[in-house]
């Protein structure tokens, strides 16, 4: 479920950590990046077909897969000057295998 923000983030930094799945391959943990948002994902009704891949250091969820089919998102902006390495990021994505 989709809900609203307890703060809005638009053009802030956050730490970001992550789980060390595919899509951050070779990145720090935690790492910086971009937030622009006033919605976040609710916790409490969080699906079991996903799993949590990275969290933000006030604890919002920042990434996710499902855990049968290939699909992944991010909440932050990897695309982000604010994103130390987003570059990085976009290239993980880019090199997923489509299944």
């Amino acid at each position: 479920k989709i809900i609203r923000a307890p703060r809005l983030m638009h053009g802030k930094s956050s730490m970001i950590s992550h789980n060390g799945s595919a899509l951050f391959v070779d990145l720090a943990t935690p790492f910086e990046s971009g937030r622009y948002h006033s919605l976040v994902v609710e916790r409490s009704s969080f699906p079991s077909c996903l799993e949590i891949t990275a969290e933000s250091d006030d604890g919002e969820i920042m990434g996710l897969r499902h855990r049968e089919f290939p699909l992944q998102g991010v909440q932050f902006h990897p695309e982000s000057v604010l994103t130390r390495d987003g570059k990085k990021i976009l290239a993980n994505f880019l090199a997923l295998p489509p299944h």
